[in-house]
């Protein structure tokens, strides 16, 4: 699933976290003050840092959805063939348990979290269907933005795009396509490289300030997708 109902003016904006956090307390203000909801798919290893432990008690106590996406972060197929796998079934759930273990621990359950974000957004037929056995839907962002982009640095040479190059992809999406960003999961970054000097959360506030003049609301991936 990648894209809720095209008639809705709905938006759910999709953090992935795994080693860094710096953006948490900047994209939380900016989500409070547009009261704007969110979705934040983490690692086992960011559940189990205990610098982010703060970050992660917050997000839950304001209501943001909070999932999975893997314990160790793991490259599931080769990223040129596509459907060679690099895990076996059982490291495949061995590690997604790992993860919704370290999620308990701040009292989030499985059946709270039946969303799946895969690390890299990389997958195959058989990573859904195994996902599918583990009684979860594997979901993944809205293609047609450079949003996903925001992780890059310059030493990435011609792999970087700066941020107001990123948000000119998203208004221009938004403008070109017939419907929008109705039912859009835009997927950036709770946290990026330090060499990353371009922070694209500190353009958060102009995105969202943009779009609710468009009409636009927020939403977690489960409105999104159960609409």
């Amino acid at each position: 699933m990648i894209r809720g109902d095209v008639t809705s003016k709905s938006i759910a904006l999709v953090f992935t976290g795994d080693e860094s956090a710096d953006g948490a307390e900047s994209i939380l203000q900016t989500l409070k003050k547009h009261q704007a909801k969110a979705s934040f798919f983490l690692t086992g290893r960011f559940y189990s840092n205990q610098d982010f432990k703060q970050s992660i008690q917050q997000l839950k106590r304001e209501g943001y959805y909070l999932g999975a996406h893997s314990d160790a972060h793991l490259l599931y197929c080769d990223w040129t063939k596509r459907d060679s796998l690099l895990v076996t079934k059982q490291q495949f759930s061995e590690d997604l348990q790992q993860n919704y273990n370290r999620m308990a621990k701040f009292g989030i359950r499985k059946k709270d979290a039946p969303y799946f974000l895969p690390p890299y957004e990389w997958y195959n037929h058989q990573i859904t269907n195994w996902t599918t056995e583990e009684g979860l839907q594997l979901v993944n962002f809205t293609p047609g933005t450079r949003s996903a982009a925001d992780y890059t640095y310059p030493e990435m040479g011609t792999r970087y795009v700066g941020s107001e190059t990123i948000l000119q992809s998203i208004f221009e999406y938004e403008h070109k396509d017939p419907n929008g960003l109705n039912g859009f999961l835009l997927l950036l970054h709770i946290g990026t490289d330090p060499r990353r000097e371009d922070k694209f959360y500190y353009k958060l506030d102009e995105l969202l300030t943009q779009l609710k003049v468009k009409g636009y609301r927020f939403v977690t991936v489960s409105e999104q997708l159960s609409e």
